[in-house]
C-alpha cells in the first residue's frame, strides 16, 4: 500500500511514515517538529498557524513519498 497523508495527519505520523518529510515542515518554518505540542498537530493546524496552503503542502509531502517508491 502506497504511503500518503491527509490535511488531518499527524505530523509525528507523517515523521514516522518517512522521517525525510521533516524538511517540509522546516520549509515553512516549522522547526520544533520535536516539541510534543506541535508533533501531535495535524498538518492542517500546522498550515493554519504557518500561513500556509495546506493542500499544497500536502501534495509536495505525497509527491515526495511517491517518489520514494520506486
Amino acid at each position: 500500500m502506497a504511503k500518503q497523508v491527509t490535511k488531518d495527519t499527524i505530523i509525528m505520523e507523517a515523521l514516522q511514515l518517512d522521517p525525510g518529510t521533516a524538511e517540509f515542515f522546516f520549509e515553512i518554518g516549522m522547526h520544533c517538529l520535536g516539541c510534543p505540542s506541535s508533533s501531535g498537530e495535524s498538518i492542517e493546524q500546522a498550515c493554519a498557524v504557518h500561513g500556509v496552503n495546506c493542500g499544497e503542502l500536502v501534495d509536495k509531502i505525497n509527491s515526495y513519498l511517491k517518489s520514494k517508491e520506486a
